[in-house]
């Protein structure tokens, strides 16, 4: 049973992580889009941040069953820095993107200016993720 709870874990991180590597080069060619095809753009982001939302549900219930099954103490440095970084990203993925992309349907910033923004979160949110992995495999004693 742990075996299937890692491989779900590990297939959802790999979920929370992918598509933001698909957005990056999406929101470079969103600065020249023609309108009906930025909306599409956008269409697929919220569709994208709505996968990485879902999948963080199964890494966290994954992640917990994980930890309750193995010998590491929720006190564990690696476990805890874990869980600060996940609240922070939840935090962060709440406010980054979704008021973004209403505010491109609202049109009250310029396109460069909102296409900057996500563009930013996206690359703010892989190195949130990355460290909660890096955390997640090095399980690094810090204290």
């Amino acid at each position: 049973m742990y075996q299937l709870i890692l491989f779900l874990h590990i297939f959802s991180s790999i979920l929370s992580i992918g598509p933001f590597f698909v957005l990056v080069p999406m929101t470079k060619k969103m600065r020249t889009a023609e309108s009906i095809v930025l909306l599409e753009y956008l269409s697929l982001f919220t569709s994208a941040v709505r996968l990485v939302k879902h999948a963080g549900h199964v890494l966290v219930t994954t992640g917990v069953l994980l930890i309750w099954q193995s010998a590491w103490p929720w006190t564990a440095s690696w476990v805890v820095m874990t869980i600060a970084v996940m609240i922070s990203s939840v935090f962060f993925l709440a406010r980054a993107f979704s008021p973004v992309i209403r505010k491109f349907h609202e049109q009250k910033l310029s396109r460069e200016e909102l296409v900057q923004k996500l563009h930013r979160s996206v690359w703010i949110y892989i190195a949130l993720l990355m460290m909660m992995l890096w955390f997640m495999v090095a399980k690094p004693d810090i204290w």
